[in-house]
């Protein structure tokens, strides 16, 4: 995957998950896997650069701070739902309520947020995304994925620039 680094957004991304950091367990989310080998942490990450990146990309204006914070909270589910369990089961469905009621606890959501985080999953949930991030954030996080999913050691380039 070609990266092209956009030092201001990394710049942003970095001050979003240092203030995530200061309330909240966020980066417990790397022992979790995702997909592939890539964990949560760098899952979530890796789509809230790629997102607003895209969305600078298109030129579509939009709320960035939301954009990052709905991004980087969309997998906050804090399990391994690799994990055979009841609760694990029907895991597309079920986690962007998790991660809307974990992200909930530690930060008030204005509704773009919460529109990302629960909708991100579109179409296995039902309700589509009503807002632009949401629909940005949505489609990156199914790249995102897919390219997790087929490739090992997922944005290494990336993990060079973000300060954690």
């Amino acid at each position: 995957m070609i990266i092209i680094f956009s030092d201001d957004i990394v710049y942003e991304l970095n001050i979003k998950l240092r203030e995530l950091a200061a309330v909240s367990v966020f980066f417990t989310i790397d022992k979790y896997i995702q997909h592939g080998d890539t964990s949560c942490l760098w899952h979530s990450i890796a789509v809230a650069y790629y997102s607003l990146f895209l969305a600078r990309l298109l030129h579509i204006s939009c709320d960035k701070n939301s954009l990052l914070v709905g991004a980087l909270l969309h997998d906050y589910f804090l399990y391994d739902w690799h994990v055979k369990e009841k609760s694990h089961k029907l895991h597309g469905f079920r986690h962007p309520k998790a991660a809307l009621n974990n992200a909930e606890r530690i930060k008030q959501l204005n509704t773009i947020e919460t529109d990302i985080i629960i909708k991100h999953m579109f179409p296995l949930t039902p309700v589509p995304p009503i807002y632009k991030e949401s629909m940005v954030v949505c489609l990156v996080d199914k790249f995102c994925s897919l390219h997790e999913t087929f490739h090992k050691d997922t944005y290494n380039s990336l993990k060079r620039k973000i300060d954690i």
